[in-house]
C-alpha cells in the first residue's frame, strides 16, 4: 500500500523528515516464532488469558505495522489519525489522555503527522494560546486508502474464528476495553 497524496521527495531538505525517514528510524518488530502449544510448558502459558491477549496484541501490532510501512506511520500514528477523524480536532494533552499515549510521545506523533501532511495545528476557538491538532484533508484521505488494507489484516488475525465467533471475541474485548481502559 502507497500512499499516492502529496509527498516529500528526494528534493527534501537536508534533515527534513520524509516517510523514509520515518520509518527508518522507527524499531523493527521481530516476526515472532511459531507457537507450539503442545510443549510442557506452553500449556501453562496458554492458561493464561493475560499472556494469550499480550501475544494476540503483539502480532496485531506486526500485521498492522508491517502494512503501513510503506507509508510512514506506524499503528500509535494511525491510532492518532483515527481519534481525530472522529472529532474536530483535539488538544494535544486530550489526545494523550484518550488514547492512553504518555504526553511527550504525542508531541513527537503530532510532529511526525503534520510533516506528513496528516495533521495541522490550528489555534483553539476558546484559547486562541492553545492549538488543537486538526486532521487534514490529505489525512482522511489516507484513512480510507488504509480502511481496505485493515480489514485485511484483521481478517488475517482472526481466519481460524468463525463469523458468529468474531462478533462474539469483538462484543466482548469492547466490553473489557470499556470498563478498564478509560
Amino acid at each position: 500500500m502507497r500512499h499516492t497524496g502529496t509527498s516529500t521527495h528526494n528534493s527534501a531538505p537536508a534533515g527534513a523528515l520524509t516517510r523514509e525517514s520515518v520509518i527508518a528510524r522507527q524499531p523493527r518488530t521481530k516476526t515472532p516464532v511459531p507457537i507450539d502449544a503442545h510443549e510442557p510448558w506452553m500449556r501453562g502459558l496458554h492458561a493464561d488469558t493475560g499472556y494469550l491477549l499480550y501475544r494476540l496484541g503483539l502480532r496485531s501490532g506486526q500485521l498492522f505495522n508491517a502494512f503501513l510501512q510503506e507509508s510512514g506511520v506506524r499503528l500509535r500514528h494511525y491510532a492518532l489519525l483515527r481519534f481525530l477523524a472522529t472529532s474536530e480536532g483535539a488538544l494535544q494533552r486530550e489526545l494523550s489522555a484518550r488514547l492512553g499515549y504518555d504526553p511527550s510521545a504525542i508531541v513527537g506523533l503530532v510532529d511526525d503527522l503534520e510533516k506528513l501532511g496528516f495533521v495541522e495545528r490550528r489555534p483553539a476557538p476558546d484559547d486562541r494560546r492553545s492549538r488543537i491538532v486538526v486532521l487534514t484533508e490529505e489525512g482522511r484521505a489516507f484513512l480510507r486508502d488504509t480502511d481496505e488494507s485493515g480489514l485485511r489484516v484483521t481478517n488475517e488475525l482472526l481466519d481460524p474464528l468463525k463469523p458468529a465467533e468474531r462478533k462474539t471475541l469483538h462484543a466482548l474485548l469492547l466490553r473489557i476495553a470499556e470498563a478498564g481502559l478509560e
